[in-house]
C-alpha cells in the first residue's frame, strides 16, 4: 500500500477506515404496554426462579448493532423515507407521446363526417402544390446553423452542452430490484412482546326490560362451540341507574372506577364461525324460583300504564327490601347468545384453521398479531382486516330484542354448550326455553391499535391513560383453543378458580338455597383471607371474599362463577383456598340469621412446592376446622382428635376446577425440575433438597442435573416456548459457569450444549412455529437479537473445594470429548481437561488461582469449542441449524471485544489462536456438509442453501471482528472446497453467489477490496493526456495495461478480492449451459447490480472522483458485458413484433405484427447478403448456441454497463475505444443498440387507460389464483404456505409483504396499476422518464467517445454505420425532448464531419435517417421540430456537394415521407407543412449556397412533399372507413406507377394496413405485388437465369400481378440516379418481400399459394448456395403442405357480398357496386350493421336505408335525400368448363372473379308463390380483379342476368338434392346423423313443397307446349336418379343404425316405398316425340362412353360427392 497517493488515503479514510470496529454494542430499554411494568407485589423476598423470571422480563435488550450499517439505508432508500422527496428534485422530461394524449380529446370531439372521394389518378401526384407552402410562417431557425465551425468546436460544445443538468445517481431512476434475489437482507427479528390475538372491542350501550324494577348485573364472555371451551375470561358490567345502585349501597364498602368499565377488548386467536358473544344476566336474590321471579318481566309491560303502573311500584318496594337484606346473593336469571360469524367472516374460514394456525397463533415472536400488525404483514393474514371485519368494517351495532330465561337446574357449562349448539343449528330455542323481551344493544369493533384509558386483565393502565376518564376499557384475558408460541415478557400470575357443581342431595333438609363463599387464605386464621380476589362491577377492585349465585331450592346447584385471583409472588405451604357453604334463607322470619353454615372445604394451593391447577373433587367438613388442617389436603387429612364429622362419610361431594394463567409457574414437570435444580446451584441452600416427589443429596446433584438436561427437551413444546429465554440464559450460564459440588468440579458444559442443540432442533422442526426467508426459527432469531447476553461471571459460591490446576491460562476448556473430525495436534494441546477426572493435573490449593481460572472461560470459545468436538447426531443439528450458534458467537465476540475493550488492539490479537483454529475447522466443516447435502438430491438442497447464506452472515459479521486476511483466506478455502466436490455447475454457481453477495453487501466493502489500489493505472504519469505518451513503447506499454483494465486478469483478482470472486462467477454463470441455469444468470446479474445501486446511493460516494474510483474497479465488468451479447434479450426484436410507434398501439396490432418473424424481419432490412451493413447483430458474432437471458435480466446487466460507462473516466474509455480492434469496437455498438431499446421511453400507464372490466378482471383472478394457492394446489401452493408458514422458505414474505416474481403470476402488473394514486403513477412516469433521458444520453457520450477515438483511425465507415444505426433507433424510439435535442446536435456534426462518407457508404442508413427525422419534422414539440429541420436541411445541404447524392437524398426523403403518411396514424401533417417551410426559409437564407441550383432544387422536393402531404389529408378523412382508405392508398399507388420507389412504399403501407385489420391474404398480396415491381426492374438492370422475368412470372400467386409490369423502359432507366436505390431493389429485398408474403400466406391460410412464392424464391437461394434458408425454406413447405392435408375442406377463405350504394349523397359512389371480401362466417345482418352503422354516422342515422331484398333497385322510387345501401350475399360462380380446372377447395375459393346470387319471384310481382308460377332470377357479376387482391373490395364491371322458368327451378332443386345424397352416402368416415336429415328432407311424408308435389304439378302430364318437352324429360331423369339414391340411403342408414333406431328405419323404409310406388308411374311415362332417332347411326358399336355429355355429367357428379 506504500505507493498510495494522498488523495486516495483522503478517500480510504471518508470510506470509513478500517481501525475503528463496527460493531456496536447496545443496551435499549424494552417497551413496555402499560404504564408500570408488572411486577410482583413490594416487600417480599422472592424465591430465585420467581426473580429470575422478574428479571427476564423487565431488563433491557441487549442489541448488537452494525454501527454505519449504510447498506440497510441504502437498501431501504426505494422503500422507505430517507429520500421520500428524491422525485421533487427531478425535472419533468416532456415526450411528444405524452403530450399528444392531453390534447387529443379535443381533437375527437368533432362530429364526423363523410368526404366525398374524387379520382385523383387524373391529375398525377404533383399538381396538388396549389396548397402554397409560403403562405405558412416558418419556425424559428437555429441561429448559428449556417455559420461554418470547426468539427472539433462543435462537438466540445455538444459535449458541453450534454454535461449540463444530468442526473447524478443513476440507480436512483431504476426500479429497485425484486426481492426474491436479495439474500443479503437479514430480516431483523421481530421484538419479543406479549401474544394478543385478534382484537374486537366490546360496547355495551343499553340493557333494558319491559319493566325497570331492580338492579341487573351482567357478564359477557366468548365461548367456542366447536372446541366447547370458554375462550374468555368474564367481563362484568352493569347498567343500574342510580336509584337502583342506592338499593344495595349497604353492601358497597367503596367504588372503584375500574370497576366502572362499560366496554372490553376481547382476543381471538383462532377466530371461526363458531365463537359466541354470551351475556348472562343475574339478579339480586329474591324469594323464588327463576321461572317465577321472571314472570312480571314477560307479562307487564311498563307502556301499558294504569293497573301495570301500580304493580311496578309495588314491585320495586319489594326489589328495594331484597337488595337491603339479600344485596350481596346474587342469582340466575336470563342469558342470551350473539354469534360472531359475521366479524370472522366464514368463507375465509372454512379452509379451516390449517392456515389461520401458520399464520397467527402458533405463529411466533416473528409473527406476533395484533391488529396493527396483521395490517402490515402479509397480505392475507387472517387479521379481522381481512375476515369480512374488513376496512368497511367501522361498528357494528347489534340487538337483541329476547333473552332465554335461565333453567335452574340447567346452568353449567356443558348445558350452555348444548343450547348453543341447537342455537347454532337452528338459530333459536324458543321451544324448550322461555324467553324475556328486553333490549340489549350492543357496539361491535375491530379494537384500534391505541385505546385510550384501558387497563390489562391485571387492571394495569395501559399507555396511553389521561387522568381524567372515568369510565376505563378493559382488556379481557384470552383462554386460546390451543397453544400460543409466544414466549413469556411480561409478570403475570393469575390463578381462576371455577366450583362446579355440589351434591348435599342426601345432606338434611336445610340446605336448599346454597352459596359458597370463596376465600384465599394465607393461613388458618379468618383475619388471613388475602385481598387479592378481583372485584366485579361497580364495587372494589379487589375482594376478600366471593359468593356464588343462588339456584332456589337446589340441593345440588350447578355453579358457573369465575374467581379470578391474582396470586402472592412467593407461595408458601400456608396459601390454600378455602370454601364455605351457606344455606340462604330468602323469606324474613323473625331473629333468624340470613346465613347458616352448612360446612367448608379446602384446597392447598401448593403441592411439592408446585402449584396445583386441575379438575378436583372435595370432600366437605361440616363442622368447623381443626388447626393445621392446609397443611394437608382435603382428601388425605390425617385422623383428628375429635374427628372431623364429613358429608356422606368423606367421600367427593364438590367439583371444582382451578387454573392458572402464570408466567411464573412453569407447570411442566421437566422444566420444574430444571430450574430447581439451576438454583440449588446458584445459591445457599440446605440439602437434601425437594425437587417434585423426590429429595436430592448434595452427591447426587450433578447426576440429577445431567438427566435433567437430558430431558428437558421432552418437556411439552408450549411450556418450553413460554420459559424459552429463561431456559437458554440458564443453560448458556451452565456451559460456562464451573460448578464445585460436593469439593468436586462438575462440568456441564457438554449436557448444556447438548441440550441447547436439542431445543433448537425441535423448535425447527414444529410445524406450529413461524421460520423467516432464510429458514431461521424466529423464536431462537428474536432471542439472539434481542435478549441473549453473556453469561455473567459466577458469584462466588462457598462450596468450591479444590479443583485441578490447569497448563495454559489463556484458553480453558471444560468438556472437550475426543473428536475425530479435530487433528491430533489439537488434541495434544488439549488433553488435560479438568472436566475428566481421569486426566486431572496436579492438585493445587490456592483458592486465588482456581478464581483466575475459573473466571477465564469465555463464552465464545467454549461455544466455538463444542461446535467443533460435537458428533453424531448433535453434530447434525448443529451444522444444520449453523446460524443460530453463528449468530451466538457473532453477538459473544462483540460483547467480549466490547467489555475487554480490545478495540483498540490490533485485530489479530483479540482472539486465541485455538479460536481462530476453531472458527477455521467449522467453517471448513459447514462448507464440506453443504456440499455432502448438494450432492445428495434434491430435497436436501435447500437445507444447504441455508447452511450456506448462514456461513455466508458469519463470515460477513467475522469481517467486523476479527482479522480480515484471516477472513479471506476462509473465504478462499470456502471457494476451493466447494469447487473441489461439485460438479453440477449451476448449483455450484448458485451457492458461490449467494454467498459473495451476501459478503458484499458489507459496509466497508469498498475498502475491503481495495478499490484505490488501481490509481497505478497511468504509472508514468499521474495525468493521462496525450501528450504523455511521447515514446512508442510507453504507449504500448500504457495501451496494454489500458485494455487489461477492462479484463478479468489474475492480478485483478489479487488485488481486488471479493470483486474478482463475484466476476468470476458471473462470467462462469453467463458461460454455462445447462438447465436451471436461466435462473443462476438471473441471480448473478441481480447480485452485481444491487451492489452497484448500493454504492450510487452511498451518501459515502457522492463526490464524483470517489464515483470514478468505483467506476475503475468494476471495469472488468465491461468486458464480461460484451462476451454476453450474443445472450442478451433482443429488445429490437420484441419491440418490432409489437409494432413501432408504440405510443397507443392495441393488442390487435400487436398480434398482427407478430407474424412478421425476426429472420423475415431481418431479410427485409436486406442483412443476409449485403455484408456492408458492419453493425448488425448477425455480423459481429461467431454462431454458437447460447442460453438467452431474459428481459429483466438483460435490462440489470445493462443499467450496470451504462452505470460504468457514466462513471468511468472519460478519458481512459476513449484510449480504451482507440486501441480496440473493429470486431469488438461493433460489439459495443450493438450493445448500445440494445440498450437504446432496452430504456426505451413506456409512457405513463395512466390510470384511466386500464379499464374497469381488465382491473376487476385481474382482481377476479388474484383472487382466485390466491384461493388456490392458499388451498395448497400445486407447487405455488407451496410457495404461498411456505411464504406465511413456518417453514417460510426463501421468501421475505414475513416482514416485508410478499413479493412474487413477475413472470409468474399475469394479474401484477394490471393489479399494481390500480392500486395506485394518480400521484403516484405521475412519480413513477417522473423517474422513467429521467431514467430514459439519461441512459439514452450516457449512449450518446459513448457513440460521441467511439467516434472521437475513431476518427484517428481508419475503420471509421463501418464503425458510422453502427453509430448511425444506434441513433436512428434511438430516434425511432419515443423519447424526450432534452435527448433530442443533443441528439440532432450529434448528427448535425456527423453529417458536417463524416458527410460524403454517409451519403456513399451509408445508403440504407442514411434513407432511414431521413425518414426518422421526417417523423421528428411532424412533432407537435417545437423545440423537436426546430432541431429536426435544422438537421434534415444539413442532411440535404452536404449531400449536395456531390451530384449524385443529393438525387438520392431527394428520392430518400420523398420515400420517407410516402410511408410516412401511409404508417402513422398520429401523424400530423401541419406540423409538417410548417417544417417544410421552415426548410425552405433556411434555403433562402443560405447565402453561401444562392449561386448554385441547391434553392430551386429544395423548393422542387418540398413542392412534392406538399403534393404527398395532400394525399394524407384525404387519407385522414377516410381513417373511419376501412375500404375508402383502402381505395384512396390503392389510387395514390397507382399514381405513382412512374415512380417505383413511391409504389413500393405505398404498397407496403397498404399492406400493414391490412395486417392491423388481420387480413393477412390481402397484406400478403400487397407484398407480391412490390416483389413484382422488384422483379421487374432487377430484370431491366441484370439479366440472371435464376431471377424472375418481371411480373410474369408471378402470374401463379395471381393473375393481378401482371399491372406491375413495367410502363415501358423509355419512362425510367434504372441508372437513373436516386430511382430504385432503395434497400428492397436488390436480391435479398426481394427474397425479403416474398418470404414475408409466404408467411402471411400461411397465417392466412393459404398454402398452396405459399408453394408457388417459394418457386420464386428457392432458385435464388440456390444460386447463392445458402443452404441455412433453403433449409428453413422447405421447412417452411413441408408445414405449408402438411397444412393442407390435415386442415383440407375446414379452412375458410372468406365470405363475399355485393353491396350496392344509390343516392345522391353518396357522390362518386352512387349507383356504383362492388364485391366485398368479408371474414370468414361473416353473417349478413353483421355486414349490414357495420355499413349502416358507419354511414349512419356520417349521414345522420335517419337518412341511411338498407334495402331488404335483392331485386333490381329502382331509381326512381327512392327518396332523393336518403342514402341506400343494398347488401346481398354471393357466391364464387364458375362455367362447367372451368370446373375441371378448380378441383380442390383451394382453386374453388381462389382467384375468384364472377360472383352469382339468385332471387325468386313471381310475375305478379310477389317473391315467392305456388311451384308452378315461382320463377328465379340468377344474376352473375364480374370483377374488375380477381379475389384475392390488394383491397377487400372490388368494383363490378359487367353483370349478366338469366331467368328460369318454374320447371327449370324444379331441375335446379331436384339436382341440388340428389347430390346432397349423394355426398351424405359417400361420405367417410360415413356420418349417420347427416345421412338421416337429408334422408328425412327427401322422403319424410310432412315435407311441404316436397319431391312428391314437384312431380305432381310437373310430371303428371306432358306439356302442351313441345318446347317444354325437353325440360319435362330432363325433370322425369332427376327424379329417376333421385328416388336411387334415396334406395342406396335407406340401405346405408339400416348398415348405420343403432338397436334403439329399429322402429324409425321401418318407418323410413316405409315412407320410401311409398313414395317411389307414387312416382313410378310419373317416373316411367316417356315422351314418345323425344325417342324418335333423328338420323341413322352409321356405325354398329356405339362408343357411348366417349360421349362428352356423360363425362359431363360423371365429373360433375364425382365433383359432388
Amino acid at each position: 500500500m506504500t505507493h498510495l497517493n494522498s488523495l486516495d488515503v483522503k478517500l480510504a479514510q471518508e470510506l470509513g477506515d478500517f481501525t475503528e470496529d463496527d460493531l456496536d454494542v447496545a443496551f435499549t430499554p424494552k417497551e413496555c404496554r402499560t404504564l408500570q411494568p408488572s411486577l410482583p407485589e413490594e416487600g417480599v423476598e422472592l424465591d430465585p426462579h420467581v426473580r429470575d423470571c422478574v428479571q427476564t422480563y423487565i431488563r433491557e435488550w441487549l442489541i448488537v448493532n452494525q454501527k454505519n450499517q449504510g447498506s440497510a439505508e441504502i437498501c431501504s432508500f426505494k422503500k422507505t423515507g430517507s429520500r421520500r422527496d428524491f422525485h421533487k428534485t427531478l425535472q419533468k422530461q416532456t415526450f411528444e407521446s405524452e403530450s399528444l394524449e392531453n390534447s387529443e380529446p379535443s381533437a375527437q370531439a368533432r362530429p364526423r363526417h363523410l368526404n366525398v372521394l374524387c379520382d385523383v389518378s387524373g391529375k398525377g401526384p404533383l399538381t396538388a402544390c396549389g396548397f402554397d407552402l409560403r403562405s405558412l410562417q416558418p419556425d424559428q431557425r437555429l441561429e448559428n446553423l449556417l455559420q461554418h465551425v470547426s468539427a472539433e468546436d462543435f462537438e466540445k460544445q455538444n459535449e458541453e452542452a450534454r454535461r449540463t443538468n444530468r442526473q447524478a445517481e443513476l440507480f436512483a431512476l431504476y426500479p429497485a430490484v425484486d426481492e426474491e434475489d436479495a439474500v443479503e437482507i437479514r430480516p431483523v427479528p421481530e421484538c419479543p412482546k406479549e401474544h394478543l390475538g385478534n382484537r374486537i372491542l366490546v360496547k355495551v350501550l343499553t340493557l333494558k326490560f319491559e319493566i325497570e324494577v331492580e338492579p341487573l348485573f351482567a357478564s359477557i364472555a366468548l365461548y367456542d362451540v366447536k372446541e366447547r371451551k370458554k375462550i374468555s375470561e368474564n367481563f362484568h358490567c352493569d347498567l343500574n341507574s342510580d336509584q337502583f345502585k342506592g338499593f344495595l349501597r349497604a353492601h358497597t364498602p367503596s367504588v372503584a372506577p375500574s370497576s366502572q368499565a362499560r366496554s372490553a377488548v376481547f382476543s381471538v386467536t383462532y377466530p371461526s364461525s363458531d365463537i359466541y358473544l354470551v351475556v348472562k344476566i343475574e339478579k339480586v336474590l329474591q324469594q323464588g324460583e327463576i321461572g317465577d321471579c321472571a314472570e312480571p318481566y314477560m307479562v307487564i309491560k311498563e307502556s301499558d300504564g294504569g293497573k301495570s303502573k301500580e304493580k311496578i311500584e309495588k314491585l320495586k318496594l319489594q326489589a328495594e327490601s331484597f337488595c337491603q337484606r339479600l344485596g350481596k346473593y346474587r342469582m340466575p336469571f336470563a342469558w342470551a347468545p350473539i354469534s360472531l360469524t359475521s366479524f370472522f367472516n366464514v368463507s375465509t374460514l372454512d379452509r379451516e384453521v390449517t392456515d389461520v394456525e401458520s399464520m397467527v397463533g402458533r405463529s411466533s415472536v416473528g409473527e406476533r398479531r395484533t391488529l396493527s400488525q396483521s395490517r402490515r404483514l402479509s397480505e392475507r393474514a387472517l387479521s379481522l382486516e381481512e375476515n369480512g371485519v374488513g376496512s368497511n368494517f367501522k361498528a357494528t351495532p347489534m340487538t337483541i330484542n329476547s333473552f332465554f330465561k335461565q333453567e335452574g337446574d340447567r346452568l353449567s357449562d356443558e348445558d350452555l354448550f348444548k343450547f348453543l349448539a341447537d342455537y347454532k343449528r337452528s338459530s333459536s330455542l324458543q321451544r324448550r326455553v322461555k324467553s324475556i323481551p328486553g333490549l340489549l344493544r350492543l357496539e361491535i369493533s375491530p379494537a384500534p391499535e391505541i385505546i385510550n384509558c384501558c387497563l390489562t386483565p391485571e387492571m394495569l393502565p395501559v399507555k396511553p391513560f389521561p387522568e381524567n376518564r372515568t369510565r376505563p376499557h378493559k382488556e379481557i384475558l384470552e383462554f386460546p383453543i390451543r397453544e400460543v408460541y409466544v414466549p413469556h415478557t411480561v409478570y403475570r400470575n393469575l390463578l381462576y378458580v371455577y366450583p362446579q357443581r355440589l351434591n348435599f342431595a342426601n345432606k338434611l333438609a336445610s340446605a336448599r338455597n346454597i352459596t359458597i363463599k370463596i376465600q384465599f387464605m394465607s393461613g388458618e386464621d379468618a383475619s388471613n383471607a388475602m385481598p387479592i380476589i378481583f372485584g366485579k362491577s361497580n364495587g372494589p377492585e379487589f375482594l376478600q371474599e366471593v359468593y356464588t349465585a343462588v339456584t332456589y331450592h337446589n340441593k345440588s346447584p350447578d355453579f358457573y362463577e369465575e374467581v379470578k385471583i391474582k396470586l402472592p409472588a412467593k407461595l408458601t405451604v400456608h396459601h390454600h383456598l378455602l370454601f364455605t357453604f351457606y344455606h340462604i334463607s330468602c323469606q324474613q322470619k323473625q331473629g333468624a340469621c340470613v346465613e347458616s353454615l352448612l360446612g367448608y372445604s379446602w384446597l392447598p394451593i401448593l403441592l411439592n412446592e408446585r402449584l396445583q391447577t386441575g379438575s378436583y373433587c372435595l370432600p366437605v367438613a361440616l363442622e368447623k376446622l381443626p388447626p393445621n388442617y392446609s397443611m394437608h389436603s382435603a382428601e388425605k387429612v390425617p385422623l383428628q382428635n375429635p374427628p372431623i364429622k364429613w358429608a356422606e362419610g368423606h367421600k367427593g361431594v364438590f367439583n371444582i376446577e382451578v387454573q392458572a394463567v402464570s408466567s411464573v409457574h412453569t407447570q411442566d414437570n421437566h422444566l420444574e425440575r430444571f430450574f430447581t435444580l439451576c438454583h440449588s446451584l446458584e445459591s445457599q441452600v440446605t440439602f437434601p433438597i425437594r425437587v417434585l416427589d423426590q429429595k436430592i443429596s448434595e452427591t447426587s446433584l450433578e447426576h440429577e442435573l445431567k438427566l435433567s438436561l437430558i430431558c428437558l427437551n421432552s418437556s411439552r413444546l408450549e411450556p418450553l416456548v413460554l420459559f424459552l429465554h429463561l431456559v437458554l440464559d440458564k443453560l448458556f450460564q451452565l456451559s460456562v459457569q464451573p460448578m464445585v459440588i460436593a469439593g468436586q468440579t462438575a462440568n456441564f458444559s457438554q449436557f448444556a450444549f447438548e441440550s441447547v442443540v436439542a431445543i433448537a432442533n425441535s423448535l425447527h422442526n414444529s410445524k406450529d412455529l413461524a421460520k423467516d426467508q432464510h429458514g431461521r426459527n424466529c423464536l431462537l432469531a428474536s432471542y439472539v437479537h434481542y435478549v441473549f447476553r453473556l453469561p455473567e461471571p459466577p458469584r462466588d459460591s462457598p462450596k468450591s473445594g479444590a479443583p485441578a490446576g490447569l497448563p495454559d491460562p489463556r484458553y480453558h476448556t471444560f468438556g472437550r470429548t475426543s473428536a475425530a473430525a479435530v487433528s491430533s495436534k489439537l488434541l495434544q494441546a488439549r488433553v488435560m481437561s479438568s472436566s475428566n477426572p481421569d486426566l486431572a493435573g496436579p492438585h493445587c490449593a490456592a483458592d486465588e488461582e482456581v478464581k483466575n481460572i475459573m473466571s477465564s472461560k469465555h463464552f465464545h470459545e467454549e461455544l466455538a469449542l463444542q461446535m467443533v468436538v460435537s458428533t453424531g447426531m448433535v453434530r447434525e443439528t448443529v451444522f444444520k441449524y449453523a446460524w443460530f450458534f453463528f449468530e451466538l458467537l457473532v453477538k459473544s465476540m462483540a460483547q467480549y471485544v466490547h467489555n475487554m475493550d480490545k478495540r483498540d488492539n490490533f485485530r489479530r490479537t483479540r482472539f486465541s489462536d485455538r479460536f481462530k483454529d476453531d472458527i477455521t475447522t467449522i467453517v471448513n466443516v459447514v462448507t464440506s456438509e453443504t456440499a455432502a447435502l448438494l450432492v445428495k438430491p434434491q430435497k436436501e438442497n435447500e437445507q444447504a442453501e441455508k447452511m450456506n447464506i448462514s456461513l455466508a452472515f458469519f463470515l460477513y459479521d467475522l469481517l467486523s471482528l476479527m482479522d480480515r486476511g484471516f477472513v479471506f483466506n476462509l473465504i478462499k478455502h470456502y471457494c476451493n472446497q466447494l469447487s473441489a466436490k461439485l460438479n453440477n455447475l449451476p448449483m455450484l454457481i448458485s451457492m458461490r453467489l449467494e454467498f459473495l453477495r451476501i459478503l458484499c453487501s458489507h459496509e466497508h466493502y469498498l475498502n475491503l477490496n481495495l478499490f484505490f489500489m488501481n490509481a497505478d493505472t497511468a504509472p508514468a504519469s499521474p495525468c493521462l493526456s496525450i501528450s504523455s505518451q511521447n515514446s512508442s513503447s510507453c504507449s504500448s506499454f500504457q495501451d496494454q495495461k489500458i485494455a487489461s483494465m477492462f479484463d478479468l486478469t489474475p492480478e485483478y483478482r489479487q488485488q481486488h478480492f471479493l470483486t474478482g470472486l463475484l466476476f468470476t462467477e458471473l462470467a462462469a454463470a453467463l458461460d454455462a449451459e445447462g438447465e436451471g441455469i436461466s435462473k443462476v444468470q438471473r441471480k448473478a446479474v441481480s447480485a452485481v447490480h444491487s451492489l452497484l445501486s448500493s454504492h450510487d446511493l452511498d451518501p459515502r460516494c457522492v463526490k464524483p472522483e470517489v464515483k470514478v474510483k468505483i467506476a475503475a474497479l468494476y471495469l472488468p465488468l465491461v468486458g464480461i458485458i460484451l462476451d454476453a451479447l450474443p445472450q442478451l434479450y433482443d429488445f429490437t426484436a420484441a419491440d418490432a413484433r409489437s409494432g413501432k410507434n408504440r405510443a397507443n398501439g392495441s393488442d390487435e396490432e400487436q398480434e398482427g405484427a407478430g407474424a412478421i418473424n425476426q429472420n423475415v424481419a431481418l431479410a427485409i432490412a436486406g442483412n443476409n447478403f449485403n455484408l456492408k451493413t458492419s453493425g448488425t447483430m448477425l455480423s459481429s458474432l461467431p454462431y454458437k448456441q447460447y442460453n438467452m437471458l431474459n428481459a429483466d435480466t438483460t435490462r440489470n446487466l445493462m443499467i450496470c454497463f451504462l452505470w460504468i460507462m457514466k462513471n468511468a473516466d472519460q478519458t481512459l474509455i476513449r484510449k480504451w475505444i482507440a486501441d480496440l480492434p473493429s470486431m469488438q469496437l461493433n460489439r459495443i455498438l450493438d450493445l448500445l443498440f440494445i440498450c437504446v431499446s432496452c430504456f426505451e421511453y413506456k409512457g405513463k400507464q395512466s390510470s384511466d387507460k386500464v379499464s374497469t372490466q381488465v382491473l376487476q378482471k385481474s382482481r377476479d383472478v388474484k383472487a382466485r389464483l390466491e384461493e388456490a394457492l392458499l388451498r395448497g394446489e400445486g407447487a405455488r401452493g407451496e410457495m404461498m404456505k411456505r411464504c406465511r408458514a413456518p417453514g417460510n422458505d426463501r421468501f421475505p414474505g414475513l416482514n416485508e409483504n410478499l413479493r412474487w416474481r413477475k413472470e409468474q403470476t399475469h394479474w401484477r402488473q394490471a393489479n399494481e396499476k390500480q392500486d395506485k394514486t394518480k400521484a403516484e403513477l405521475d412519480q413513477e412516469a417522473l423517474i422513467s422518464g429521467n431514467l430514459a433521458t439519461e441512459a439514452n444520453l450516457i449512449i450518446l457520450d459513448m457513440q460521441e467517445n467511439i467516434i472521437q477515438a475513431s476518427s484517428a483511425l481508419d475503420c471509421k465507415d463501418s464503425l458510422l454505420g453502427g453509430v448511425l444505426r444506434v441513433l436512428v433507433n434511438s430516434l425511432s424510439c419515443d423519447q424526450s425532448t432534452t435527448y433530442l435535442t443533443h441528439c440532432f446536435a450529434t448528427l448535425r456534426a456527423l453529417i458536417a464531419k463524416f458527410g460524403d462518407l454517409l451519403f456513399e457508404e451509408e445508403v440504407e442508413q442514411c434513407a432511414d435517417l431521413c425518414q426518422r427525422v421526417l417523423h421528428h419534422c411532424s412533432s407537435s414539440m417545437d423545440v423537436t421540430r426546430t432541431q429536426a429541420c435544422a438537421t434534415l436541411y444539413l442532411l440535404m445541404r452536404f449531400s449536395f456537394g456531390a451530384t449524385s447524392n443529393f438525387a438520392r437524398v431527394k428520392m430518400q426523403v420523398t420515400m420517407s415521407l410516402a410511408s410516412l403518411v401511409g404508417k402513422a396514424p398520429d401523424f400530423n401533417e401541419e406540423y409538417l407543412r410548417r417544417s417544410l417551410r421552415t426548410i425552405l426559409a433556411y434555403a433562402e437564407e443560405d447565402t453561401a449556397m444562392q449561386a448554385t441550383l441547391f434553392p430551386t432544387q429544395v423548393e422542387e422536393l418540398l413542392c412534392n412533399l406538399n403534393s404527398i402531404l395532400y394525399d394524407t389529408v384525404k387519407m385522414r378523412e377516410f381513417q373511419e372507413d376501412p375500404e375508402m382508405l383502402m381505395d384512396l392508398m390503392y389510387r395514390i399507388a397507382k399514381s405513382y406507377q412512374t415512380s417505383p420507389d413511391l409504389r413500393l412504399t405505398w404498397l407496403q403501407n397498404m399492406a400493414e394496413k391490412h395486417m392491423k385489420k388481420k387480413c393477412y391474404t390481402e397484406a400478403a398480396m400487397c407484398l407480391v405485388h412490390a416483389a413484382a415491381l422488384v422483379a421487374e426492374y432487377l430484370s431491366m438492370l441484370e439479366d440472371h437465369s435464376y431471377l424472375p422475368v418481371g411480373s410474369v412470372s408471378f402470374q401463379n400467386i395471381s393473375s393481378n400481378v401482371l399491372e406491375e409490369s413495367a410502363v415501358s423502359d423509355d419512362t425510367l432507366s434504372p441508372d437513373e440516379d436516386g430511382v430504385c436505390s432503395g434497400r428492397y431493389f436488390t436480391e435479398s429485398g426481394l427474397v425479403g418481400l416474398l418470404e414475408h408474403a409466404a408467411e402471411l400466406f400461411s397465417t392466412g391460410g393459404l398454402y398452396e399459394t405459399v408453394n408457388e412464392v417459394y418457386k420464386l424464391v428457392i432458385p435464388i437461394l440456390e444460386a447463392h448456395r445458402d443452404f441455412r434458408k433453403l433449409t428453413a425454406t422447405h421447412d417452411k413447405l413441408q408445414k405449408a403442405f402438411d397444412s393442407i392435408i390435415s386442415k383440407g375442406h375446414k379452412r375458410m377463405f372468406g365470405t363475399y357480398f355485393r353491396v350496392g350504394f344509390y343516392g345522391s349523397k353518396f357522390g362518386d359512389l352512387d349507383e356504383q357496386e362492388f364485391v366485398y371480401k368479408e371474414p370468414t362466417i361473416t353473417k349478413l345482418p353483421e355486414i349490414s350493421h357495420r355499413l349502416e352503422g358507419f354511414y349512419g354516422q356520417c349521414f345522420g342515422a335517419e337518412f341511411v336505408e338498407v334495402i331488404k331484398d335483392s331485386a333490381p333497385v329502382d331509381k326512381t322510387k327512392l327518396d332523393p335525400n336518403k342514402a341506400y345501401i343494398q347488401i346481398t350475399f354471393v357466391e364464387p360462380y364458375f362455367d362447367e368448363y372451368e370446373m375441371k380446372d378448380r378441383v380442390t377447395y383451394f382453386e374453388k375459393n381462389f382467384n375468384l372473379r364472377r360472383f352469382m346470387y339468385t332471387t325468386p319471384f313471381t310475375l305478379e310481382g310477389r317473391p315467392r308463390g305456388e311451384l308452378h308460377e315461382q320463377y328465379r332470377r340468377n344474376t352473375i357479376l364480374t370483377t374488375m380483379h380477381a379475389f384475392p387482391y390488394i383491397k377487400t373490395r372490388i368494383g363490378v364491371i359487367q353483370k349478366e342476368e338469366f331467368v328460369l322458368t318454374p320447371i327449370e327451378v324444379a331441375i335446379e332443386d331436384m339436382k341440388k338434392k340428389t347430390l346432397q345424397l349423394a355426398v351424405a352416402i359417400n361420405q367417410e368416415p360415413p356420418d349417420a346423423k347427416m345421412l338421416q336429415m337429408v334422408l328425412q328432407g327427401s322422403v319424410g311424408a310432412t315435407v311441404n313443397q316436397g319431391p312428391l308435389e314437384v312431380a305432381q304439378v310437373f310430371l303428371a302430364e306432358i306439356p302442351a307446349d313441345p318446347k317444354l318437352y325437353r325440360h319435362h324429360n330432363k325433370l322425369r331423369l332427376c327424379f329417376k336418379e333421385f328416388i336411387m339414391r334415396c334406395g342406396e340411403a335407406v340401405e346405408k342408414n339400416k348398415r348405420l343404425i343403432t338397436a334403439d333406431q329399429r322402429e324409425y328405419q321401418q318407418e323410413l323404409k316405409k315412407n320410401y316405398n311409398k313414395l317411389k310406388e307414387n312416382l313410378r308411374p310419373m317416373i316411367e311415362r316417356k315422351i314418345p316425340e323425344l325417342y324418335k332417332p333423328i338420323f341413322r347411326i352409321e356405325s354398329p358399336k356405339r362408343d357411348s362412353f366417349h360421349r362428352s355429355s356423360f363425362r359431363k355429367c360423371e365429373t360433375q357428379l364425382s365433383q359432388g360427392s
